[in-house]
């Protein structure tokens, strides 16, 4: 299989860039195509009138002359395709994976192989070889994802999930399949859903390797994130409480959200959701949630999955793998920051526009602002979508499990419109 990177600059820039590149590339294809035309001419028209009989009565020599031409032009072209190619790298920062590097593991190299269709070309897709789906960003860790794919075939997987998920946060999603199998952990002391929502999760069925923690409590004592302090403590404490009973007014009640939705809710996504206590709470009240999370200081897709509950290992850069206009709900939280890049919170709420069906909900749960300017950023982008607000609520609260300051949250229930 064989695959193709695309190293992509941040933002709305690519636009402006990809748009300069078309630009060059129709200037420099015309500029081919005369300059070919050119050495054509020259070739059949070059010799002096003088001795043109000279050549009829030399045929030999006369077809040495037009081969020598026909060989510049040939090398003129390529010399041309090859400035073409540096020119699109440098301006779309495109590149291939070079899999002849000698540090590149063989598994890696098969992989990356085209494979073509033994029947030939597909009627229905038209394409006539499988090409290997591959992150653009992995060609940047092509050390790391060499490491990843080193492993004997038919054998067990090395115990380096954590390695995976590095390439991951850099980028390099998805990752290529391996043929080594993953090892097998015992599930035992599992419940039967619903039971199992609220049940202790059992330390032994977690992975623990790669974790500073290496068991529950200590999980409970530290501060994974603004949304999962104490988060993986499900019997008692605040994970109980929450989505059913309100710390303040910038928590809402899910019986109180589902009754804003209009054509009912029956599946939903929940991105960045910690334990997965939201998706038991709808699951509660006969709704289905998808839980997006990575395993982050913590065995959360391990652990949501103990619940009975759907865990989607997938990293915020990763177009989301549905089709449009799908979920009634998408909760999030303060997990779909994009940080100090404003652009890739824009393109994850086109993409969260995007599998939200019309009339849906976008629940916005206790967003950090970490100033006003953030705010009036957040806000100016949500009202570009022209939801409407059902629920909207700026308000501060105190970090307990952290610096102890007031800090600023929004909270908002938005109704997808229907667009035509």
């Amino acid at each position: 299989m064989g695959s193709v990177s695309l190293k992509i600059g941040d933002g709305t820039a690519r636009f402006k860039r990809a748009s300069f590149c078309s630009s060059a590339v129709n200037i420099l294809m015309l500029f081919s195509v005369l300059t070919t035309n050119l050495f054509a001419l020259y070739a059949f028209t070059s010799s002096p009138k003088d001795h043109q009989t000279h050549l009829f009565h030399n045929p030999h020599k006369n077809i040495s002359l037009i081969s020598e031409h026909v060989s510049l032009i040939l090398r003129e072209i390529a010399a041309s395709q090859k400035k073409l190619a540096g020119m699109e790298k440098e301006l779309l920062g495109y590149e291939t994976m070079d899999i002849s590097r000698p540090n590149i593991a063989s598994e890696l190299k098969l992989f990356l192989q085209h494979h073509q269709l033994p029947l030939g070309k597909d009627s229905r897709t038209g394409i006539t070889e499988m090409v290997a789906s591959v992150g653009h960003s992995c060609e940047k860790s092509a050390d790391l994802l060499s490491q990843y794919m080193a492993y004997k075939v038919s054998g067990p997987c090395p115990g380096d999930w954590s390695l995976g998920q590095k390439l991951i946060l850099r980028g390099c999603e998805p990752l290529p399949r391996r043929r080594c199998f993953a090892k097998s952990v015992q599930k035992v002391g599992l419940y039967r859903f619903p039971v199992s929502l609220w049940k202790p999760v059992s330390e032994k069925i977690l992975t623990w390797s790669g974790l500073g923690c290496k068991n529950l409590e200590c999980l409970n004592r530290k501060k994974l994130s603004r949304d999962c302090v104490g988060c993986f403590n499900i019997t008692s404490d605040y994970e109980t409480q929450r989505f059913v009973k309100a710390r303040g007014k910038n928590d809402f009640i899910i019986d109180d959200v589902l009754a804003l939705a209009s054509g009912g809710i029956r599946i939903g996504f929940d991105i960045g959701g910690g334990s997965g206590t939201f998706a038991a709470r709808m699951a509660e009240r006969n709704v289905t949630v998808i839980t997006n999370t990575l395993n982050v200081d913590a065995p959360f897709s391990e652990f949501i999955a103990a619940r009975g509950l759907f865990p989607l290992y997938l990293s915020l850069d990763h177009r989301f793998p549905f089709y449009d206009n799908v979920f009634d709900l998408i909760h999030a939280s303060s997990g779909l920051d994009g940080g100090d890049k404003p652009e890739k919170l824009e393109f994850l709420m086109f993409d969260i526009d995007r599998i939200l069906r019309a009339g849906g909900l976008f629940w916005l749960d206790n967003f950090y602002c970490a100033d006003d300017e953030k705010k009036t950023a957040l806000t100016r982008l949500i009202e570009r979508f022209q939801y409407k607000k059902l629920k909207w609520v700026v308000g501060e609260k105190i970090d307990t499990a952290g610096s102890g300051k007031s800090e600023v949250y929004l909270s908002a229930v938005l109704q997808k419109p229907a667009r035509v």
